[in-house]
């Protein structure tokens, strides 16, 4: 699975946005991770990608001690002052792959649609590294879908789409396969007991909470300002057409893997 290049930058541009906009996950997922390993006050806790903090807090309520790393400086300063209640937070700005800390000594690390910032190889090992032995790795993340109720404001939306960013639309609903091919990437690495699991939602938006959604985007943030306003003019133009509202069919997918 190739890493993403070149746009890491795009975030921290629209940190404040971000923040904002960018969706949590569901509350199964952290009791599946935490029915996988018991974190308390004594887990050290690594989270790689920290963005606006959307997965942050049910891990801080444990009472772990959590460090974020975060390359963008404007997101982790947001985040440093969105949990300065929490004495047992931090935030170290740097690329994961910079990050330095010791060996062997982490319970959990975890990483919430961010892993694919980094190279596979670079990213497996180090979590590996920085792992106790029966240390957990968590890896999850949202995977946006079309409204599926309602094809024709998919087609509107797909048509401007094909004039401002061809090629961006899968006619594929992340699946169960994906899901489990991302799992047994970590068994490569030297993980083991993977396990994995899918969860569903919907988010409905008005025409403008969904381009300010897009315009978090690091594919949509990288157009030039001017052409983007009018992509998203257009796009705006085609929800309200057909009703004013859109609805985002979500699968999260998680990946658990456990170091011998």
């Amino acid at each position: 699975m190739a890493v993403i290049q070149g746009l890491e930058w795009t975030f921290n541009t629209e940190a404040e946005k971000y923040e904002k906009l960018r969706p949590g996950y569901v509350p199964e997922l952290y009791k599946d991770i935490f029915n996988y390993t018991a974190i308390n006050q004594s887990s050290n806790v690594v989270e790689v990608g920290i963005g606006g903090g959307q997965a942050t807090l049910p891990i801080l309520k444990t009472g772990c001690n959590l460090t974020a790393v975060e390359y963008g400086t404007e997101l982790a300063e947001i985040c440093r002052n969105k949990f300065k209640e929490y004495p047992n937070f931090s935030a170290i700005t740097a690329k994961f792959e910079d990050f330095k800390w010791e060996d062997n000594t982490c319970d959990l690390i975890y990483s919430a649609s961010a892993f694919h910032w980094i190279p596979e190889e670079v990213g497996y090992k180090k979590v590996l590294a920085l792992l106790k032995s029966g240390g957990v790795f968590a890896r999850f993340a949202n995977h946006p879908f079309k409204d599926k109720g309602r094809e024709e404001i998919h087609n509107a939306i797909q048509k401007v789409y094909s004039v401002y960013m061809p090629g961006t639309f899968s006619d594929n609903e992340y699946s169960e396969n994906a899901a489990k091919e991302r799992a047994y990437i970590a068994s490569q690495y030297g993980f083991v007991d993977i396990s994995f699991k899918l969860y569903h939602r919907t988010r409905t938006f008005t025409s403008k909470e969904y381009t300010s959604l897009l315009g978090t985007y690091s594919d949509h943030i990288a157009i030039e300002e001017s052409i983007r306003a009018k992509f998203f003019s257009e796009i705006e133009t085609a929800i309200d057409n057909l009703g004013g509202i859109i609805t985002i069919y979500d699968t999260i997918d998680l990946q658990l893997a456990r170091k011998p």
